[in-house]
């Protein structure tokens, strides 16, 4: 696929925590958290029945997963003791059932590193990669036609082990520039599974002057079968909108270590799901983000427990012990 028409100034990445309450607030904080999902948007009815066969909801596939496998603390437990670090990627797909791959954020990877990765893991892997900053941040989907193609040619590398690739808009990135979203998503590949992570507030509670173009952007996802990430963490409530606009979700969990709260969150989200399948959805990747990722295996376990006892559908997550 080629891009044209895209031309504008660079603009730089700038690096925020999204809606994380810092540690040294979190027993003050969390308590106050109203953590409860609101309901569903009108749009999610249409959106999850594109998933629909013949009237019928389709087979649910359930993955957890993390945001990167270079965790040393998973030595002796998600790891074996003495693994050289080369071999980790195949140790974490047998533990887990998908990946936020942010390694594609920073750099986009040539096919054959993809396709590496991609040969290491059990057929029902799925990698779910994150769009390059230079698309999204620093160009600002202006004139990245060359940084497009790349991409792609690294995503179509990941055979079926391919899951949904997000764009993670840059904080600043308002509905002004609505424009330049929807004439981007516009030439993407309908072969290609991809979200969008909306984290500027007005994309959420636009102020008047920018309804409608939201609104435009939001009717084309759907038409398009373009997904709306959910980013589900504590002080941007706003963020989970429940605004489905294709039948597959990506959650973007953002937990405290094993609070409490986290297994209540987890819970509510597989009844949710629950409601969902019946309207169409067919696949959920959960992208769990843990303080340096230590928690993030035991929050795939009980997102699987609570999966297998409410939907009755199995997950690959890492066993209690491993080694």
């Amino acid at each position: 696929m080629k891009l044209t028409g895209f031309a504008g100034p660079v603009c730089f990445f700038v690096g925020v925590k999204y809606g994380k309450i810092p540690e040294e607030d979190q027993d003050a904080l969390l308590p106050s958290v109203d953590f409860a999902l609101p309901p569903d948007h009108g749009d999610t009815v249409l959106g999850l029945a594109q998933g629909l066969v013949s009237g019928a909801p389709p087979p649910l596939e359930v993955r957890a997963g993390g945001t990167m496998w270079t965790i040393r603390p998973w030595r002796g437990s998600v790891y074996p003791e003495k693994a050289p670090q080369r071999t980790w990627p195949t140790h974490y797909g047998q533990a887990f059932g998908t990946i936020e791959l942010n390694a594609t954020h920073y750099r986009i990877h040539p096919p054959e590193r993809m396709a590496e990765w991609a040969a290491g893991m059990p057929n029902d892997f799925r990698f779910c990669a994150k769009f390059p900053a230079i698309i999204t941040h620093y160009r600002r989907f202006n004139d990245c036609a060359g940084p497009t193609d790349d991409f792609i040619a690294g995503l179509d590398a990941l055979g079926h082990k391919r899951g949904p690739a997000f764009i993670q808009l840059p904080p600043h990135f308002s509905p002004k520039h609505a424009d330049r979203l929807l004439a981007y998503l516009q030439q993407w590949p309908k072969g290609f599974e991809a979200a969008v992570e909306f984290r500027h507030p007005e994309w959420f509670s636009p102020a008047q002057e920018y309804v409608q173009a939201v609104e435009q952007v939001w009717s084309a996802m759907r038409d398009w079968g373009v997904g709306a990430v959910i980013s589900d963490t504590a002080l941007r409530r706003d963020a989970v909108h429940m605004r489905m606009t294709a039948p597959f979700l990506l959650l973007r969990f953002g937990g405290y270590e094993g609070h409490p709260s986290d297994m209540r969150r987890l819970e509510d989200w597989c009844q949710r799901i629950k409601e969902w399948r019946l309207a169409g959805l067919r696949s959920v990747d959960l992208l769990v983000h843990q303080p340096d990722s230590v928690k993030t295996p035991q929050t795939c376990r009980d997102f699987a427990e609570c999966v297998q006892r409410e939907l009755g559908v199995s997950m690959r997550v890492p066993a209690p012990s491993l080694f």
